[in-house]
């Protein structure tokens, strides 16, 4: 599955904790299998997110066992933890407009360096095909969840194509205001 790029990994991680005291190797584990199939967490993310939970008081550590290495910590999330994450899932994203688009500055400064804008909107254009063909695959052998994220991508790009669309049909009257 994928990631979204703002996610929360501390939020993510308390709200795992709610369903029971982890160790930070099974918390990253079941990170992975929820929300990181493409993105994994690294396991010094998942200590240093730790570390500063403990911090804030938003967890605790519930119990140390020794291991291989150094000792294994089981951490718990506490109250104030439990009342984060209702606060976190209760309020909306912020919608992200995309108004700095690295590809519109690349159309403009294609025209106005005299070079071919149609050429890297329709390079643009099969990228975004050959991802939403993999998306497509990926979504139709997923799991209901893989399904649904696919879904979220695959809708951004179709934004994105009629953006290239509506760009590509608009290209000579850009060039004429550029050239201004």
């Amino acid at each position: 599955m994928c990631t979204v790029p703002g996610m929360s990994i501390g939020h993510t991680l308390l709200g795992l904790l709610e369903s029971g005291p982890r160790h930070g190797y099974d918390l990253k584990r079941a990170f992975d299998e929820k929300f990181g199939h493409d993105r994994p967490l690294h396991y010094g993310q998942v200590y240093s997110t730790m570390s500063r939970l403990l911090k804030n008081g938003l967890v605790e550590v519930e119990g140390v066992e020794p291991g291989e290495g150094p000792e294994r910590k089981r951490y718990a999330i506490t109250e104030a933890g439990i009342t984060d994450v209702r606060r976190w899932l209760a309020t909306p994203e912020k919608p992200e407009p995309y108004l700095q688009s690295t590809l519109y500055t690349k159309v403009v400064l294609a025209l106005l360096t005299n070079r071919n804008a149609a050429e890297i909107l329709d390079t643009q254009r099969s990228e975004h095909l050959r991802m939403m063909r993999i998306l497509t695959d990926r979504k139709r052998k997923g799991d209901l969840a893989d399904q649904l994220i696919c879904d979220h991508a695959l809708f951004h790009l179709e934004a994105d194509l009629r953006w290239l669309e509506l760009t590509a049909a608009r290209l000579d009257k850009l060039a004429a205001e550029v050239a201004r």
